[in-house]
C-alpha cells in the first residue's frame, strides 16, 4: 500500500535516487491557512546532512506545492506535491546491485517483485519519508486551529535513557540540541554515544517518545479501528521502527490492577482521571488525557565494515557498504513519528464527524 488514511489520505511516491519524492494529500479540510515557513521547518527537521550525527547527504528539500491551496489556504480540493532530489550519489550503491544487505529489504522486494531499485535502497529507504513530513506538517496546521499539540523527542540511545516521566521535562528544549532529547545533559551523552558509534562504523538504536496534548474526548474507531491500533500500524510503517508502546505500556504488564487503574473525578466540573496509566485511550477511545506513546527504532542496517552476505544466485559474498547513512536514526525520526501521529488524529477527527447526524 501507498496510501495512508480514511478521509485525511496520503498517496506518496518517490525513490531515494529518483527525481522526486512526492504525494497527493486528499481529505485536507478547506480554509485551513498553511504557513509555507512552518512546512518547510518540519522538512528541514527530517532533511539530511543536519548535524554530525546524522547523515552527510546535502539535500535542501524544498517542497514544490501543484494544486489544493490558493491564496494561503486550502481549498479542500487534492494537495499534489514534489520534493526534487539533488544529491545522489547513485554509484556508491554499484557493489549491492547484485548482492543482498543484511537486515535490508533487498531479499524481501526482489523476492515480491522480481526487481528492485538497488539505488540507496529505492522505494525502501527512508527518504520516502519526506512525503510524510509534509502531510504532517499540512494536518498539524489543521489541529493547530482545534489546539491539539504533538510534540516528540528522543528518550533514549542505546543504553541512555531518560529517567524522569514527559511532564517533569519542558519538551521544547528537545529541539535544543541536536539529538533531540530534552535534558541537555542526557543529550550530551547521546551525541557522545552515537559519536562513538559512527567511528567505529557501527549504528546504534533506541526510542521516540511522543506526548498529544488538548484531545477531546470520543475520537477512535472500535473494534477494529482503535486510535492506539491505529496509532501503532502509523508507528510501525515508520523505516527501521521495531516496538510500539502507550501509556504505562509493558511496564504494566508486571503490575496488579489495582495499581494501575485510573479513577474518574469531577474536576471543576469536567470529568477526567487521577492517573493517566491509559495513555489517553480507553477502549480504543481518547478519554480527552494526555495521549503518550513510544515507539523503539533498530539500529540501522548498513554497517561500515566488511558483512558475510549471499549474492542473488546464493553465493557467499563479502559486503563493504559505502555512501552516506546515518548512524542512528533517532534525531531525524522525531518529525516523521509527529507527522503519522498528525495524521492519524486529524483522520480520526474527521471520522468522528460522520458518527453523528
Amino acid at each position: 500500500m501507498n496510501t495512508f488514511g480514511n478521509i485525511f489520505r496520503l498517496t506518496s511516491f518517490g525513490e531515494s535516487h529518483g527525481a522526486a519524492v512526492g504525494g497527493v494529500i486528499d481529505g485536507m479540510p478547506a480554509g485551513v491557512e498553511i504557513d509555507m515557513a512552518f512546512i518547510q521547518s518540519e522538512l528541514n527537521r527530517r532533511r539530511p546532512g543536519q548535524s554530525a550525527v546524522v547523515t552527510p547527504r546535502k539535500e535542501n528539500d524544498e517542497v514544490v506545492f501543484f494544486s489544493g491551496i490558493f491564496e494561503g489556504k486550502s481549498t479542500g480540493t487534492p494537495i499534489g506535491f514534489a520534493v526534487y532530489n539533488a544529491n545522489q550519489h547513485s554509484s556508491d550503491y554499484d557493489n549491492i546491485k547484485d548482492v543482498y544487505r543484511p537486515s535490508h529489504a533487498d531479499f524481501t522486494y526482489t523476492s515480491k517483485y522480481g526487481i528492485r531499485d538497488h539505488r540507496g535502497g529505492g522505494r525502501s529507504s527512508a527518504r520516502e519519508t519526506i512525503s510524510r513530513c509534509v502531510a504532517g506538517a499540512l494536518a498539524k496546521l489543521a489541529l493547530k486551529e482545534k489546539n491539539i499539540l504533538i510534540q516528540g523527542y528522543t528518550s533514549s540511545v542505546g543504553n541512555i535513557s531518560l529517567t524522569k516521566s514527559y511532564q517533569e521535562y519542558d519538551l521544547e528544549k528537545a529541539e535544543l540540541n541536536i539529538v533531540r532529547c530534552p535534558d541537555s545533559e542526557i543529550a550530551q551523552k547521546m551525541e557522545n554515544l552515537i559519536l562513538d558509534v559512527k567511528k567505529d562504523g557501527d549504528s546504534i538504536g533506541g526510542t521516540v517518545s511522543c506526548v498529544i496534548k488538548n484531545m477531546p474526548v470520543g475520537i477512535g474507531e472500535p473494534v477494529f479501528g482503535k486510535l492506539h491500533a491505529t496509532l501503532a500500524s502509523a508507528m510501525m510503517s515508520i523505516n527501521a521502527a521495531k516496538a510500539f508502546e502507550y501509556g504505562m505500556g509493558f511496564e504494566g504488564c508486571h503490575l496488579r490492577g489495582s495499581q494501575v487503574k485510573d479513577t474518574f473525578v469531577n474536576i471543576d466540573g469536567k470529568i477526567g482521571t487521577l492517573t493517566n496509566n491509559s495513555g489517553g485511550i480507553q477502549g480504543g477511545i481518547s478519554n480527552g488525557e494526555d495521549i503518550y506513546f513510544k515507539v523503539g527504532f533498530k539500529p540501522v542496517a548498513t554497517l561500515l565494515m566488511d558483512l558475510d552476505t549471499v549474492d542473488k544466485d546464493g553465493n557467499k559474498a563479502v559486503l563493504k557498504a559505502k555512501g552516506r547513512h546515518d548512524p542512528c536514526v533517532l534525531p531525524r525520526a522525531v518529525p516523521i513519528v509527529e507527522a503519522m501521529a498528525a495524521m492519524v488524529i486529524l483522520d480520526m477527527l474527521l471520522i468522528k464527524k460522520t458518527n453523528l447526524l
